[in-house]
């Protein structure tokens, strides 16, 4: 009887980590879903030169320059939809206002567009 209580253990402790694993996963073609899965523009987001990292929470965002940490900007964000975000704030080295329409268009992509017209992408840092 002790075999078999053993062997009948070991199956369930299988299928609950085979239900588990199952939980965690977003799809055959989706990566695992995790508590760490970011939500919206949360985050880290580096520009495409590399110059400038911004951080978005809480619907604030400041932007730093990678090579010296100096601030380069600072405001707020407001998620106007599910996938588009307005962003205001100041740029410190000039003084002036900035105003952005940004689109994610991927969990680690963001398209923006300046108040100006000039296009950019931020990409998502892990």
């Amino acid at each position: 009887m002790t075999i078999a209580r053993k062997v009948l253990s070991a199956c369930m402790a299988g299928a609950l980590a085979a239900v588990l694993a199952a939980c965690t996963t977003g799809g055959p073609d989706q990566p695992p879903i995790t508590a760490n899965t970011p939500k919206g523009v949360e985050g880290s987001w580096i520009d495409a030169k590399g110059t400038g990292l911004s951080t978005f929470t809480g619907g604030k965002f400041t932007t730093v320059a990678t090579d010296t940490g100096q601030k380069l900007s600072d405001g707020s964000y407001t998620m106007t939809g599910a996938t588009s975000v307005e962003i205001n704030g100041t740029s410190l080295i000039r003084q002036t206002p900035v105003s952005f329409n940004c689109l994610l268009v991927s969990i680690s992509q963001l398209n923006c567009t300046s108040s100006s017209g000039q296009n950019f992408v931020l990409t998502r840092r892990a």
